[in-house]
């Protein structure tokens, strides 16, 4: 009886577990923080039958100064809610379990409702029909807690919550990790330039002929473990697509401004959902800065002895900033913006950029661009992360840069690869899919392989051509990277289309109604869009051998050896490779790395046809001549005017 266990709170939940402890331990009541509580305590239980988050956030305040661990427990609509158990100094607070459960959690959808009542009330308070089996049962969950704390035993409820179906009376518990950027238990670095400089280290390959450098499946049960939960987890639902012709599964992030979701595809649904997790948790690392905080709010005037300029990686035209209803304003060097660092490797020195360029954009405020995915990779080193950050930038490029300069480039021929997997991709396009497949060398002046793959419907139901493009050092890895993104809309189009159809004829006429991504290769679905893809699909040439389009490369052992070879080529064409580590806590519990790959001057992805971003990039008119495809320099007004179609 010498243990002393404070409950705070007042209602069922409170009686209850107070008759329960009392037995064994002597039991402090109070109604709330107004008085201290006792020294003596070795455990505080927040309890109540409403949720009241002004309790927590005062409850973190005191006891986290106090140093004293405790437990909450509350009744949300027919729930009940237990945990998590609050250690001061450790992460993974009450706040923290908050931001995921409500981010992820059914109640989003309810969310105004909810703040309703916080603001009418201070709380929401518990239904009147609520079971009373079902508030012991919670009871009885609190009070086990509260033994095992007290004896040293470890807590069920540490970096977990119960949940309690108060009719049901059937209880889940589920893991959520901490927030890097709580303001009661964060301990993100503020963002400094020591911090941004990159030394590249040695990454060995899983093998010589890949080119990662940590196998899937040792971190694939990690992936759906920490990360897939549909109460608390950073991803809430999981779909697998049975009707594709490949392996598809999707996640679902789901966040305050809406869901996003994200897409494995491979072979197997079992890699496919670890892949979607992956893409998923890459996208998440680049919605805003979660491994630091930023600190520098200056004008591009003031910083440019040590910032880039941001009209270098590409801007809207005059005349596009001119419209009456564009959502972005020409860039202002006098205008104060948030600066994150980066590196760049032909400075060998951290670089300044705009937080907006470093992240994705919202669209609001004082923005300048829509910056989306562009360069933004995952990877079991940082070393692997930029390898693939690279390879995304140059795919994009390489893909804009065909498009709008119409460029004929070489078609391959998809069987003389001599690889028997990406045979039988194609064979499965045409034999259950139904599509025929073209694959054409888009590789630029950087020499990095790229595929332009196109999909043409040999039906009369369905998407008719659907585009995609893939860069890899390996030309046969780029060519299946771009079939397994046509194969994974097909479904989707598809779909649309059936539902949509005038909609997206309208698109033909009016490119200005393209404002979604999908309404790029939605448009493409259409037959009647086909004659804009004649400069590539009625070429009159033999097709190419691969071993005749690409040359063949001398293979390392480690990734950061094939990762200094393309900066010394990129050094060699004078263009800057900038690099963001846009790493979260939450990844890199795990060994994963996340950056953002700049590479001013290339091409970057836009979607709705308003937001074409080329102005400042000199690239689309001097790259074509300078590889033989044009004579002379193109002109703006040579450049294709339609929207282009990447998936």
């Amino acid at each position: 009886m010498n243990d002393v266990v404070a409950i705070v709170g007042k209602g069922l939940l409170a009686h209850h577990v107070s008759n329960l402890l009392s037995e064994q331990y002597k039991v402090h009541r109070q109604i709330d923080f107004m008085h201290s509580v006792p020294d003596s305590a070795k455990l505080i239980l927040v309890l109540n039958d409403e949720w009241r988050p002004s309790d927590y956030e005062m409850a973190e305040k005191v006891l986290q100064q106090a140093g004293i661990p405790w437990l909450r427990g509350f009744i949300l609509h027919d729930e009940g809610v237990v945990g998590p158990f609050v250690q001061p100094g450790k992460p993974g607070c009450s706040q923290c379990a908050d931001v995921r459960i409500f981010t992820a959690g059914n109640d989003r959808e309810n969310s105004l409702e909810l703040q309703m009542n916080l603001v009418l009330h201070g709380a929401i308070p518990r239904d009147d029909s609520t079971s009373w089996f079902g508030v012991v049962q919670t009871s009885c969950l609190i009070a086990a807690e509260a033994q095992k704390m007290i004896q040293g035993k470890p807590a069920q409820t540490e970096g977990r919550v119960y949940f309690v179906d108060l009719k049901t009376l059937k209880s889940s518990l589920h893991a959520f990790l901490p927030d890097p950027l709580c303001p009661i238990c964060g301990d993100a670095p503020i963002d400094i330039p020591e911090n941004a400089t990159i030394s590249l280290q040695p990454s060995p390959k899983i093998n010589k002929e890949t080119y990662r450098c940590k196998p899937l499946d040792d971190i694939g049960k990690l992936l759906v473990k920490d990360y897939l939960d549909e109460r608390t987890g950073l991803f809430n639902k999981k779909r697998s697509d049975l009707l594709s012709p490949f392996s598809n599964v999707s996640v679902n992030l789901p966040s305050v401004l809406g869901s996003e979701s994200s897409a494995g595809r491979s072979h197997s649904y079992a890699q496919s959902e670890q892949t979607a997790i992956l893409e998923g948790l890459e996208r998440y690392c680049g919605i805003s800065p979660r491994g630091k905080r930023t600190v520098v709010h200056d004008s591009f005037r003031n910083l440019s002895d040590r910032a880039l300029n941001p009209v270098e990686a590409g801007v809207y035209s005059a005349d596009q900033y001119a419209l009456a209803d564009f959502p972005f304003k020409p860039f202002d060097p006098n205008l104060s913006m948030n600066w994150v660092w980066g590196y760049s490797f032909m400075q060998e020195s951290p670089i300044l950029v705009p937080e907006q360029l470093a992240y994705y954009s919202t669209g609001f405020g004082d923005g300048f661009v829509m910056e989306g995915s562009n360069g933004c990779a995952l990877g079991g080193s940082l070393e692997e992360a930029i390898f693939y950050g690279i390879m995304e930038v140059v795919e994009r490029d390489s893909f804009l840069l065909t498009w709008y300069a119409q460029l004929s480039v070489p078609q391959l021929d998809p069987y003389s690869s001599n690889d028997k997997q990406l045979q039988l991709m194609i064979d499965r396009l045409q034999a259950i899919a139904g599509y025929d497949l073209y694959l054409f060398n888009t590789t630029m002046e950087n020499g990095i392989p790229s595929i332009l793959a196109i999909a043409k419907n040999k039906g009369t139901t369905g998407a008719n051509l659907i585009c995609a493009g893939g860069a890899h050092l390996d030309p046969v890895a780029a060519a299946k990277s771009a079939i397994l993104e046509v194969a994974g809309n097909m479904i989707f189009l598809g779909e649309m289309l059936k539902e949509n159809r005038d909609e997206y004829r309208r698109m033909l006429d009016d490119p200005y109604l393209i404002r979604r991504m999908e309404d790029h290769s939605l448009l493409y679905s259409l037959p009647e869009a086909e004659n804009r893809l004649h400069f590539l699909l009625d070429q009159n040439r033999p097709l190419r051998t691969f071993e005749e389009e690409f040359r063949p490369r001398v293979l390392h052992d480690d990734l950061t050896d094939e990762l200094q070879d393309i900066l010394q080529q990129f050094r060699r064409l004078s263009l800057d490779v900038i690099v963001i580590n846009q790493t979260a806590p939450e990844t890199l519990r795990n060994g994963l790395y996340c950056v953002k790959v700049l590479i001013p001057g290339m091409l970057p992805m836009s979607f709705g046809h308003h937001l074409l971003r080329l102005t400042g990039l000199e690239r689309v008119l001097k790259v074509p001549v300078k590889l033989g495809y044009t004579k002379n320099l193109l002109t703006p007004q040579q450049l294709n005017p339609y929207p282009h179609p990447f998936v």
